[in-house]
C-alpha cells in the first residue's frame, strides 16, 4: 500500500498524463484486466505480492493472448539474479531497483514513464 502511494504521489509531481489502476495483489490485478474494454498501455508488477506473487502473475499474463503484449515492467527491491532471469525469460519489458532514496525513485519513474509514453504500443 505505501508503494502505490508512493508511486501516486510521484506521478502526480511529475504531471505526467498517466492514469494508474491500482490492485493489491496478483488476483485482483487479474480481476481487474478481464473486466477491461481497454488494457493498459503498460504494466508496473511488483514481484512480492501476496496470494499469486509476481513471477506467477507474470506467467498468467503472457499465456494470454489478449494481455501478453502489454509491456511489463518489474519494479522490486530484489535484485536476485534468479529473478531477474526468470522474469526476461518469461517475457518482461525491462526490470528495473527501487532505490530506496526518493529523489532516485522519482528519476527512475520519471524516465521509465517517458520511455513508454514515446513507444509505440500494440492494441488487441
Amino acid at each position: 500500500m505505501i508503494e502505490v502511494m508512493k508511486l501516486n504521489r510521484v506521478v502526480a509531481s511529475l504531471e505526467l498524463p498517466h492514469k494508474i489502476t491500482e490492485a493489491n495483489n496478483g488476483e485482483e490485478a487479474l480481476k481487474v484486466l478481464e473486466q477491461k474494454d481497454r488494457l493498459p498501455d503498460i504494466i508496473l508488477l511488483d514481484l512480492n505480492m501476496p496470494k499469486i506473487n509476481g513471477i506467477e502473475f507474470l506467467s498468467i499474463l503472457k499465456n494470454d493472448e489478449r494481455m501478453k503484449y502489454i509491456p511489463t515492467i518489474v519494479l522490486t527491491t530484489s535484485s536476485n539474479q534468479k529473478d531477474l532471469l526468470e522474469c526476461y525469460r518469461i517475457g518482461i519489458a525491462g526490470y528495473v531497483l527501487k532505490p530506496l532514496k526518493y529523489e532516485d525513485y522519482t528519476s527512475k519513474l520519471e524516465r521509465l514513464l517517458c520511455y513508454w509514453s514515446i513507444n509505440e504500443l500494440i492494441k488487441v
